[in-house]
């Protein structure tokens, strides 16, 4: 398995360049069969979305996720039990990017690659096909708890196709099938092994705004797993380069395999978190 993820994301795939961001929102195309300006962030809310990185540019994401609003002014509507996820996306070229991030949240390293397999035309294939994979480090995992803990239990991986269609002007949907896997799982009873359907789409309301919302639905999560699937639902702001997002999430966790698999929050309780993106391209 682990020679299969180095091996899907080392892949190196070649496609068209994209437009400048600005450039992008106010049309369909870039003047040839290709459709853009699906999504203006990286991500739709918490799934990753199918725009990348232009060639030789860096993305700059700070992610903030607060605590729960359940608790109101107590903690200040969970502003003081903030989590923060610091994000470098480069461009290798404008179909393959590569990061590297940092979560507060149990302290997860991980490396990720992006890379667009197909691309949506305007009179032909009816889709933008991308692949994204990951390798991350829960370096959280406290030794003295679990005594026979070894490097290898503290590794996770991330495999998912993203496949999205500009519907039109204002609207883009979303299907993200996934698989996660995790060295170490917390649930004696849950698969090491797991598999999650994803869901989202963007609206358009103006010029600079639009509404976002994402779904993960899991497969095979155990029976008696305390988790939830994450709901998130925000807005975009474009403002030159930067993207800035807000959403509101049942799930505090940033990384694929945190949020899809270690979601605590329960929207029919309340339990439910606020959180931005805020991203900067050099």
């Amino acid at each position: 398995m682990m020679k299969l993820l180095v091996f899907l994301i080392c892949l190196p795939i070649f496609t068209y360049s994209q437009d400048d961001l600005l450039d992008e929102i106010d049309s369909n195309s870039t003047g040839n069969q290709y459709e853009t300006a699906a999504f203006k962030g990286l991500k739709i809310v918490n799934f990753e979305s199918t725009k990348l990185v232009a060639k030789k540019e860096l993305n700059f994401i700070v992610s903030h996720r607060f605590g729960s609003v359940k608790n109101g002014i107590d903690d200040f509507f969970g502003l003081d039990n903030a989590v923060t996820r610091l994000n470098f996306v480069y461009g290798i070229t404008d179909a393959i990017n590569i990061g590297v991030s940092r979560s507060s949240l149990l302290k997860v390293y991980d490396i990720t690659a992006k890379y667009r397999l197909l691309r949506q035309e305007k009179n032909g294939f009816p889709f933008t096909v991308v692949g994204f994979n990951a390798i991350l480090v829960n370096t959280a995992l406290d030794k003295d708890t679990w005594p026979l803990l070894e490097f290898k239990h503290r590794l996770g991986y991330t495999a998912q196709l993203l496949i999205s269609r500009k519907i039109n002007t204002d609207l883009t949907l979303q299907l993200a099938p996934t698989f996660f896997h995790d060295n170490f799982v917390i649930v004696d009873e849950q698969d090491n092994s797991q598999f999650a359907l994803g869901f989202g789409g963007r609206y358009k309301l103006g010029k600079r705004w639009s509404l976002n919302a994402d779904y993960g639905l899991h497969l095979n999560r155990a029976s008696n797993s305390p988790f939830k699937n994450p709901l998130s639902i925000g807005v975009d702001l474009e403002t030159g380069g930067h993207v800035f997002q807000m959403h509101f999430s049942n799930a505090q966790a940033m990384n694929t395999n945190g949020f899809l698999g270690q979601g605590e929050g329960d929207w029919s309780e309340g339990v439910f978190y606020f959180g931005f993106n805020l991203s900067r391209t050099f």
